[in-house]
């Protein structure tokens, strides 16, 4: 792998001269009249209606500006950089909108929504903060803003891998997305775009789970990110680990804006502008180029992805918005067959002859559509959510990669399909907050599956073909209120859903899904938090679709329910004068009704994820485990050009094995640590770093005399896991440093940005589990066991990950000021 990384930088050497050259050519046309605007309006969140004569002012600047009747405001002659703003009126909360990133390219727009200050006696102060606490979520709540995913080192832009520097996520040693949050599966996460769910935020996904190597959501479209690893609002309270919200830009108002931007992995081109007088759109599209540089590098997988995405605003007046959204991905994943050529390392040719033994082939495509009604009234809003959503998987895999019928061991063809409705009323009522609604999903999955395997001491193959139709329904509520002046605020919620699957999932009660929150503010900087609340999910598709020989649904019959957790989180907070906070939470979380194999005996939370499909097999409702830990944050924003966030993890996860013993699941990485720092300098430089932590993985060792069977090897191609040893070794510790540099030129019409990213500067190398391999003699044949004639010889051969990975970027944004018509 080391030869790797110097292909790599050699690669890259030359890039660098061209990034150089462009980087002087920017010096040279560089304007020096430099300036930039921040308007916008302030509206009640209430009703929409304008606040007029609030209060706009620049954190550390004497800049500012008052609101005008229609509740606008405008601060012009601005030098390019980020800026803080707060606004204040009389009878609503302060609010502190942080690191707003203004352009000479384009005007930075801002819609503010105030809160009404709730008193209920004598005047109260409530000191005003970058950070969001909503009285629904007082605990397990993290926001990110825009700036703040474009900058992290090593993220290169990944909205997925940004999420692993917040704490209770999971960094681990491969080049995978799944997002492990407080010790669960991957496939417990839900996500949302402006309101709208979308199944999986990751190109070539791991069916049944929500994991991927390369995001799917282009960054240029994101304002923030709500990140709930707890407590959970009720109208999207469908998921276990997190829920996690992405609100999207709007579209320029003042003309068409292109921005261009070449990463590591991609090539992206961006376009937002405005479509007359009551509209605005942002559309994008990027392909991958990582076929060419992994056949350079001459491993042996040639991924190729393929995104579009775009958002239609259309403001039919001061009471009506509608949202059109869109979302979709092309992925493709061949072998490199040639891989070999060349190469004279013999364990190198060893490694890419494994993988390409045992990954298959697979084309995946998927598509998200939604629109968002959100009406106003005199005390409240309605958002009516209307969304369809796809994923088409097909996967093969044939014994030597010659394509045969006789050597077929895998023919996968799938897809699920979601047509989904949701209604959400939110009234203000004498200092309430009620919100009510309900949903309807009707879904429709399709499994074509030939799969030989082994199993408990048997070679055997699946074949079967299914059609699952399938209704969800959805009623929920959460009633919020703050007290005494509200230095105790309150919230309690419920939730039920059901689905026609089965009657084990057609009782609300049985999936009655109810939850508090609480937040006391002991002084004006420190408050305590709390939240206890139960969750449940609906099992994969994977799982509910799967026919038994008989051409029945076996896990219908085996009386599959939805997945429980109950969590408890409580913490203490403390906000600094700063613009940073301290933040310590504790959590537990039960498990109940997982997932549980009938064919290896193990609960589905104690195998990983990766390529290809999680839960396509028979289980049961029996699985019990549970996850606890302690959580500790720093985070600083943007003040004086420094920023930074520490954020510790100490988490146990467990799940019972078949002996009903608590072991420790696949994802149970103890310790976590992510370290964030940067500072902005002047004339366009930035410089950022990220170094992460987390302790080994666990991992089940090889059954190497079942392995070593000719019969099990020349179906399998790899070894079997001995699951009488379930996630009984661990990896080694995982550790990295990532390092960014930027330098941003802004001239009169279009700005530029070149960036180096260095992810893992000092080459650490983390042994992950071991590969089990036969020997082969020298004209590739496997070699036969001399004691055994029905077995192989085999060895096991080290498994590192880890090497320097060095990525020239350039994100060019210009705008055409004359107004679209």
């Amino acid at each position: 792998m080391v030869s790797v990384c110097f292909i790599f930088v050699k690669q890259i050497e030359t890039e660098m001269k061209h990034l150089i050259f462009l980087t002087f050519i920017g010096f040279i046309f560089a304007s020096i009249a430099q300036n930039g605007t921040i308007e916008g309006v302030v509206l009640n969140e209430v009703n929409n209606q304008p606040v007029p004569f609030a209060k706009v002012q620049l954190v550390n600047e004497n800049k500012g500006a008052i609101t005008d009747d229609q509740g606008f405001f405008k601060i012009g002659n601005l030098l390019p950089n980020q800026y803080a703003v707060k606004v204040s009126s009389p009878e609503f909360k302060e609010k502190i909108i942080s690191e707003i990133e203004v352009t000479n390219a384009r005007v930075e727009r801002l819609t503010i929504y105030l809160e009404y200050l709730v008193v209920d006696k004598e005047e109260v102060k409530v000191i005003a903060s970058p950070f969001k606490k909503s009285t629904e979520s007082p605990v397990s709540l993290k926001t990110l803003s825009a700036s703040e995913i474009e900058r992290l080192p090593g993220a290169n832009r990944d909205v997925s891998k940004v999420l692993q520097s917040l704490p209770g996520v999971a960094s681990r040693a491969t080049f995978r997305n799944d997002i492990i949050i407080r010790g669960g599966s991957p496939g417990e996460n839900k996500f949302y775009l402006d309101g709208i769910e979308v199944p999986n935020i990751n190109h070539f996904a791991t069916q049944g789970s929500s994991g991927g190597p390369v995001g799917l959501l282009n960054v240029n479209f994101i304002r923030e990110v709500d990140f709930y690893s707890g407590a959970f609002p009720s109208n999207k309270a469908n998921g276990l680990s997190s829920v996690i919200s992405f609100k999207q830009k709007e579209g320029n108002k003042d003309g068409l804006i292109t921005n261009f931007a070449l990463g590591s992995s991609d090539v992206a081109l961006t376009f937002d502008g405005p479509l007359g007088k009551k509209a605005d759109f942002i559309f994008s599209v990027r392909r991958s180029y990582l076929q060419f540089l992994f056949a350079a590098l001459k491993l042996p997988f040639l991924p190729t992805y393929n995104d579009a995405q775009f958002k239609f605003n259309v403001d039919i007046n001061k009471k009506n918005k509608i949202s059109f959204i869109g979302l979709g991905a092309l992925d493709q994943f061949a072998l490199n067959e040639k891989v070999n050529n060349g190469i004279k390392d013999s364990s190198r040719i060893e490694y890419n002859n494994y993988i390409l033994g045992n990954i298959p082939v697979q084309n995946q495509w998927n598509y998200t559509l939604g629109v968002n009604w959100l009406h106003y009234t005199k005390k409240g809003y309605q958002n009516f959510i209307l969304s369809r959503n796809m994923l088409n998987n097909t996967a093969e895999k044939y014994q030597a990669n010659v394509v045969a019928d006789s050597n077929k061991i895998l023919d996968y063809q799938s897809f699920e399909a979601e047509n989904k409705f949701r209604f959400e009323n939110t009234v203000f009522l004498g200092g309430f907050k009620w919100m009510v609604g309900f949903g309807y999903e009707y879904a429709r999955y399709h499994n074509e599956t030939f799969n030989k395997i082994f199993s408990q001491g048997n070679l055997i193959t699946i074949n079967f073909s299914s059609d699952l139709f399938l209704s969800k329904y959805a009623v929920f509520s959460q009633l919020s209120r703050g007290f005494f002046n509200e230095r105790l605020n309150l919230s309690l919620g419920i939730r039920s859903d059901i689905a026609d699957y089965s009657k084990y999932t057609l009782n609300p009660l049985d999936q009655l899904s109810p939850m508090f929150s609480l937040n006391y503010k002991l002084t004006e900087r420190w408050s305590i938090n709390g939240n206890v609340s139960r969750f449940h999910q609906l099992p994969a598709y994977t799982i509910l679709g799967y026919q038994d020989a008989t051409g029945e649904f076996a896990n219908k019959n085996n009386k599959v329910k939805y997945l429980q957790a109950d969590h408890y989180v409580v913490g203490v907070s403390y906000l600094s004068k700063f613009q940073s906070r301290f933040s310590l939470e504790g959590f537990f979380k039960k498990y109940n009704r997982y997932p549980f194999s009938l064919k290896d005996s193990i609960s589905l939370a104690n195998i990983g994820s990766d390529f290809g499909v999680v839960g396509n097999e028979a289980v049961t409702s029996i699985g019990k485990g549970r996850s606890y830990g302690l959580e500790f944050l720093y985070q600083q924003k943007l003040i004086k050009g420094f920023y930074a966030l520490l954020a510790y993890t100490y988490v146990v996860s467990e799940f019972e094995d078949k002996n009903n013993r608590l072991i420790p699941s696949s994802w149970d990485n103890r310790h976590i640590v992510s370290l964030t720092g940067g500072k902005r300098f002047k004339k366009g430089w930035e410089l950022g770093f990220r170094w992460s932590f987390s302790s080994g993985s666990p991992f089940t060792p090889y059954d190497v005399a079942t392995s070593s069977l000719k019969q099990v090897w020349d179906v399998n191609g790899r070894g079997v896991l001995d699951y009488n040893q379930l996630n009984g070794q661990r990896e080694s510790n995982f550790h990295q440093l990532n390092v960014r540099v930027d330098k941003r030129f802004y001239l009169k019409k279009f700005s530029l940005d070149f960036y180096l990213d260095i992810q893992n500067l000092y080459a650490y190398k983390t042994a992950v589990s071991p590969i089990l391999l036969v020997e082969k003699d020298a004209q590739g044949n496997p070699i036969t066991d001399p004691n055994d004639p029905n077995r192989y010889k085999t060895k096991l051969i080290k498994n590192t990950s880890g090497i320097v990975q060095p990525t020239l970027g350039i994100i060019v944004e210009f705008a055409y000021k004359k107004k679209v018509k």
